[in-house]
């Protein structure tokens, strides 16, 4: 939520803005100025239509005064400083980063390769050694032996792939599924296991692929197309866990009814109109948005999937929500590439593929910088690092805490064997296993390399490229305003308790119920049904005696809605006489229905609990209004309309 208004804040701020030669000031807020391309740059990006008006340029120039002022506010009161606005800000200029410490082309090539993959879903079972990414030599070994002796048993006899896997591998759930992995496509597993198992022909086996889980083995037991999308239709009887059991059991009773009906020919989209629980979609005749795999709950998602042709149905089928009965409608494949690169984009960017991308950038980098490195001085560091940097008590002697001896430059920067050593003792720490010391320089000093070329692009992004400054120039005074607005309106406004009363006391005329009417809605199965309960309410019977006479033998006989609501509210209500009584029966896109209405309560306010959320927006309006008034009182403030008047 809070990034949301930030990005909305962020249509008020300045942006980077070459001054011209004669660029006359439009604003001056005590000694601070603003000048007519400032003010028009944020003016123009805000305000796309090609007619400008005066009226919109005083209209724009308070809000942007305003914004201003509370800028300026945040600034005098040294928000600017405080350790959380610094971290926030850190955290936001780390995410606008990274897409400038990428190899582009090389993500691209990736992208490319992961929607390939996604045209097809593979189903493969594996066999796990396991072995941490870090072991020791020696562990590694044992682990690669193991699995090429597992594989040799395998290509033996392939068809007992399962029967090893339950046997031998080491990731537990191949005890009871022969490790089936069931279908998946790319960006679902681990990308050298991906790679196996997209490299690897259906019925073979392939491997080993080191992960960071350990070695596996893969049978790639199909290959099929992407499902995509579907778009089906449902019928639903709301039944969830927590319902009591004579609840649970009339859903089931109702939904089964229904399924009969369709069994002998009954229309499924009337079905859904008179008899579905999802009033959202009943009136589409059921029909839901096209979703793909992971948007509905795994029972509904299964069951439309498994549907082969549309019209065919499939249900009942239980889910959290209640029962369902699925019509599939339409097939819909893959999105385009064009419509799916940004979804790719954020994904690739968390999946361990992007190492291949931050290596070339490294490298370019390298290169861009004139990297030279001298690797003999990693000498003193393999003699020295023993047993006890594992434990986290290491002390490197004398010599080598003080040596400056260069292990590499960067763009004329030096980076020494003190600077890796502190880098070395910034990592050490306690540790459940002990590794190989050599792997642990060397995996160490490749770690350290990249740190500093990153942190060093990092360092030079402001000067390297004008629009990135100019973005995080935005987001500074963005966080800025939302932290100070937050102090002084929002939180002020909900955390205000009596504030917040008594400016309801003051204003409750401002928050008033229109007229409301106790209802009872009865939605029936048939017109004869709907004529009986029709008169059993003009005889003044209760709702209970009703449901008793009427739903004896069918759970889709009667259905019975009570409330208090404004007309508005409940559309039916819309279609009989507002005022106390029995309605005939009525048809309500496809559902008959009788309503009684009891009372109608004349208009009267709000009760402060009924209406708190919007008592709350109100009173935060009138903080705002206030505070900003204040400021204005505050500060000196002159403006030039002939200058602003010039922007055209």
């Amino acid at each position: 939520m809070k990034q949301l208004l930030v990005l909305f804040f962020l249509g008020f701020t300045l942006q980077v803005v070459p001054q011209k030669t004669e660029d006359p000031v439009l604003l001056k807020i005590d000694d601070r100025e603003v000048t007519r391309s400032e003010f028009e740059a944020i003016f123009k990006k805000n305000n796309k239509d090609t007619l400008i008006t005066k009226q919109d340029l005083d209209e724009y120039l308070e809000l942007f005064i305003n914004f201003k002022l509370k800028v300026i506010e945040a600034e005098e009161l040294g928000k600017d400083t405080l350790p959380t606005f610094v971290n926030e800000l850190k955290g936001y200029r780390d995410q606008l980063a990274a897409p400038y410490l990428v190899d582009k082309a090389t993500t691209d090539s990736l992208l490319k390769q992961a929607y390939d993959r996604m045209q097809y879903e593979v189903r493969a079972s594996h066999i796990l050694v396991r072995v941490g990414i870090d072991a020791s030599p020696e562990d590694t070994l044992k682990a690669y032996k193991k699995i090429m002796s597992i594989k040799k048993e395998v290509l033996k006899n392939p068809d007992n792939f399962e029967q090893i896997a339950s046997e031998k591998s080491e990731d537990t759930s191949a005890e009871t599924n022969g490790g089936d992995l069931g279908y998946f496509t790319s960006l679902q597993m681990v990308y050298p296991f991906e790679n196996l198992a997209y490299n690897t022909p259906v019925g073979e086996v392939g491997g080993p692929a080191r992960t960071k889980f350990g070695y596996h083995l893969v049978k790639v037991r199909d290959k099929r197309p992407a499902r995509g999308q579907v778009e089906v239709a449902h019928i639903m009887v709301r039944s969830e866990e927590g319902d009591p059991e004579e609840v649970k059991n009339t859903s089931q009773k109702r939904i089964d009814e229904v399924y009969q009906k369709l069994v002998d020919g009954g229309d499924f989209a009337e079905l859904a109109k008179k008899y579905s629980d999802d009033r959202s979609s009943a009136s589409k005749g059921g029909v839901l948005p096209p979703f793909g795999a992971g948007k509905m709950v795994a029972e509904f998602e299964d069951a439309a999937f498994s549907i082969e042709n549309p019209g065919e149905i499939a249900g009942p089928v239980k889910s959290p929500y209640g029962w369902h009965i699925i019509k599939l409608i339409e097939r819909i494949p893959l999105k385009s590439y064009d419509e799916i690169e940004k979804e790719l984009e954020r994904r690739i960017s968390r999946d361990s593929r992007s190492n291949l991308s931050k290596e070339s950038f490294i490298n370019a980098r390298k290169k861009e910088y004139g990297f030279v490195e001298d690797k003999r001085q990693l000498k003193p560091f393999y003699m020295e690092i023993d047993s006890m940097y594992f434990r986290g008590a290491w002390t490197p002697s004398e010599q080598l805490s003080t040596s400056e001896k260069v292990l590499f430059t960067l763009d004329g920067n030096e980076y020494t064997q003190n600077d890796f050593l502190r880098y070395l003792q910034s990592r050490m720490r306690p540790r459940r296993t002990q590794i190989d010391t050599e792997q642990l320089i060397t995996d160490s000093y490749d770690n350290f390399v990249t740190k500093s070329i990153m942190d060093y692009e990092d360092s030079k992004l402001e000067e390297k490229y004008p629009e990135f400054k100019a973005l995080m120039n935005e987001y500074r005074d963005g966080i800025l305003l939302f932290d100070l607005t937050d102090e002084k309106v929002w939180s002020r406004a909900v955390k205000d308790t009596a504030g917040l009363e008594s400016f309801y006391e003051n204003n409750k005329n401002q928050f008033m119920w229109e007229e409301r009417a106790d209802y009872e809605i009865y939605t029936v199965d048939d017109e004869d049904t709907g004529k009986k309960v029709e008169k059993l309410l003009n005889k003044g019977k209760s709702k209970e005696t009703v449901k008793d006479k009427v739903s004896t033998d069918s759970a889709l006989k009667l259905k019975v809605d009570t409330g208090l609501a404004q007309k508005n509210e409940i559309p039916v209500l819309e279609q009989v006489t507002w005022s106390e009584g029995v309605s005939e029966l009525i048809d309500d896109e496809g559902q008959l229905k009788v309503i009684r209405i009891n009372e109608i309560r004349p208009p009267e306010p709000k009760g402060f609990d009924e209406a708190r959320g919007i008592i709350t927006a109100a009173y935060q309006s009138k903080l705002e209004e206030d505070w900003v008034e204040q400021l204005r009182q505050k500060h000196d403030i002159e403006v030039n309309r002939e200058v602003l008047y010039t922007i055209k």
